[in-house]
């Protein structure tokens, strides 16, 4: 946990560092954007982030180069809600994404692939889809059924040009077949048999071959040959990266797992399969590197949620670093998830950000660095390019979620969260409490009533767009 003088000393080294002015001018050429996500990492899940055995030399070289977010926030506290952020700047509450496995990208709503493929861009999406079903003509991992089209919305069809992409989760070694009892839940499915979840590259194609082993480097496969191809055309390109990493089953070969043989079988899985991933960001940056598009290349990297699992059992071996709550909580382990921005080109000095951000955050933001006049439906998100360029250093409106019953309004400093839909409310400092122990609410009950009404205000526009 950071504690309050490094929270101080940390804002204090934001503050001397010279400006980095990340808006574009009308002559530089559009840079290239890729948006690498993992799945179920947890805050702690990383060694930038202080973890005492994982090795992401990779993640580590970004954070120490770049843009370290200490207070990002997953739009959800489970994927698909995060993930229609990412797409449309927007809460999925409005539009009808609840959780897991429940919506679909309305093909109303504006993606960012759509807005960036306007713009000449090149897009591609890689690995877990989860905003829609991939087909209509067979069974596909959770809710792709034959004759079923009530939630059929396939990335090719919100603006990808390129996906190489599933429905929902895959073993994260050898990722379609089954795997062992030890790894999850397998239900009736037989060890050894097909997962029973595809990856597809358009109506009707399903990938065949190359898909044995680690699942990141799966993955990264099919990512290169997309960049390349626009480096060498010159086209300006969106990469979406989803990892399944670390998403239950969880699985990973002998070489990663003997980088940590003196821990548990769960443990080496867990580690193993992040560190794999992690190998796998490391080649991408190498071959931004050759292809000399680096500098001009945007890499942001999160989480979706906090980490599985109630108790570390079935490989869920995640870590909050300290923080309350995890994986389907809006207490801060659930919700609060390492993040990473690297641009050479305009960030080159490190830069640690304490201000709050969120997943819905990235669309507006990238289209302000573009220049792109949008006209889109009430936006969730803020342009982050005032915090970036060093302007501001403190959220101009808070942030608003909902899951289940748990309700949660996160200012700059303080955090008000329902777990009864509404009926009660508890306050936390988050600066001088991140582990959330300490209600406030009895204290300052005049914060309490104030976020009280800011979270209604927005929970009734939310209410109001999704009845239309």
């Amino acid at each position: 946990m950071k504690s309050k003088t490094y929270l101080i000393v940390m804002f204090l080294m934001v503050m001397t560092i010279s400006s980095c002015q990340l808006a574009m001018e009308d002559t530089e050429q559009k840079p290239n954007i890729i948006l690498i996500m993992s799945d179920d990492q947890g805050w702690g899940d990383a060694g930038f982030q202080g973890h005492p055995a994982l090795l992401t030399p990779n993640l580590d070289e970004m954070a120490s180069q770049g843009i370290r977010f200490e207070r990002f926030y997953s739009a959800a506290p489970v994927c698909s809600p995060t993930r229609g952020s990412c797409m449309t700047g927007r809460h999925p509450y409005r539009y009808g994404i609840f959780g897991a496995n429940v919506g679909h990208i309305p093909q109303e709503e504006r993606t960012l692939a759509e807005i960036l493929q306007e713009q000449g861009y090149s897009t591609g999406h890689f690995g877990k889809w989860h905003l829609g079903t991939l087909t209509t003509d067979e069974v596909d991992a959770n809710r792709g059924r034959p004759g079923v089209t009530e939630h059929y919305s396939p990335p090719w069809e919100n603006g990808f040009d390129i996906c190489f992409s599933t429905e929902s989760k895959v073993p994260t070694w050898d990722p379609m077949i089954t795997p062992e009892e030890e790894a999850m839940d397998i239900g009736n499915r037989e060890p050894g048999s097909h997962f029973g979840t595809f990856y597809w590259e358009g109506p009707g194609k399903k990938i065949t071959k190359n898909l044995d082993g680690d699942d990141s480097k799966i993955i990264m496969d099919r990512v290169i040959p997309f960049i390349e191809k626009a480096s060498e055309n010159e086209i300006p390109f969106l990469a979406v990266v989803w990892f399944h990493t670390p998403h239950l089953p969880v699985l990973t070969g002998e070489k990663y797992r003997s980088l940590y043989a003196e821990h548990s079988s769960d443990q080496q899985h867990y580690f193993g399969c992040i560190t794999a991933m992690d190998e796998q960001i490391g080649r991408l940056r190498k071959l931004l590197d050759r292809l000399t598009i680096a500098g001009n290349t945007m890499i942001w990297f999160c989480s979706d949620n906090g980490p599985e699992g109630k108790e570390l059992i079935n490989r869920t071996q995640g870590t909050t670093g300290g923080l309350k709550g995890r994986k389907r909580s809006l207490f801060e382990g659930g919700i609060r998830v390492p993040a990473l921005l690297e641009w050479p080109d305009k960030i080159k000095n490190p830069i640690s950000v304490d201000m709050p951000c969120t997943t819905s955050d990235y669309l507006p933001t990238i289209i302000e660095i573009l220049g792109i006049k949008e006209n889109i439906n009430t936006l969730d998100g803020i342009s982050l390019l005032p915090l970036l360029n060093q302007t501001i250093n403190e959220r101009p409106q808070p942030i608003g979620f909902i899951h289940q019953k748990q309700l949660t309004l996160i200012e700059n400093r303080y955090k008000l969260i329902s777990q009864d839909q509404g009926k009660t409310f508890m306050l936390f400092d988050i600066i001088e409490d991140p582990a959330e122990e300490k209600d406030l609410a009895g204290e300052l009950p005049e914060t309490k009533e104030r976020m009280t009404k800011t979270l209604q205000v927005w929970l009734d526009g939310i209410q109001n767009e999704i009845h239309k």
